[in-house]
């Protein structure tokens, strides 16, 4: 049988670890993804019940949240 294979994610690429905040936040969407919450709607009304807040301390909004994984993501 062939070995599978061997690719690096992208999160494995990372120049750095990811920061508290990064972790937080992901934490929280996985929460989220675990109770079936997977519109960006009922995703930002999670963070904002459950945190972290958003950039600058202020409420999610879809914007805010779009322009915050943007972010993260091109990091």
């Amino acid at each position: 049988m062939a070995e599978p294979t061997l690719y690096n994610e992208t999160h494995q690429n990372r120049s750095a670890p990811p920061s508290a905040y990064e972790g937080l936040l992901g934490d929280s969407i996985e929460r989220a993804f675990g109770q079936g919450i997977h519109d960006a709607p009922g995703l930002v009304a999670y963070l904002n019940q459950a945190g972290p807040s958003g950039p600058n301390g202020q409420a999610w909004t879809v914007e805010s949240y779009a322009r915050e994984i943007a972010r993260l993501a091109a990091a």
